[in-house]
């Protein structure tokens, strides 16, 4: 026999609050790194071509920081999660190009990190879906 806190957990905003927040991890703590460190910033994204960098550093710490704030809160979901999405798959095109390695232990660790990285687009869809149902009880 479940206990009333128990029995209601499923339907509390915690828990699907929570697993957005984690979920998004990754994004704000590579946001606030980069904010905390902006020279550092621009030359990541000058290392991947992208000029000017102080444009796309700051566009790639808004989307991260941004994207994350607005899905753990639930506005605009799909927005939030839809530009998230949009920076992990440029992301991993640029930076985990396992196609183009020679090397099999390389291209075999960049697999995996695009691959992962494809997961988390996924979890990105699972987390609008969530914020989504949560605005509709």
């Amino acid at each position: 026999m479940m206990t009333r806190p128990v029995a209601a957990w499923p339907s509390s905003p915690l828990p699907g609050r929570l697993a957005r927040l984690v979920l998004t991890l990754p994004f704000w703590w590579s946001g606030l790194g980069k904010l905390m460190d902006f020279p550092s910033a621009l030359e990541e994204v000058a290392h991947f071509g992208l000029h000017p960098p102080i444009l796309f550093a700051v566009l790639v710490i808004a989307v991260q920081l941004g994207g994350s704030i607005l899905l753990v809160a639930g506005v605009w979901p799909w927005l939030a999660a839809g530009a998230l999405a949009a920076f992990t798959l440029a992301a991993s095109l640029m930076g985990h190009a396992f196609w183009n390695l020679p090397d099999p232990q390389a291209r075999f660790h960049d697999m995996n990190a695009f691959l992962a990285n494809l997961g988390l687009i996924g979890g990105l869809a699972l987390g609008a879906m969530n914020a989504r149902a949560a605005r509709k009880r």
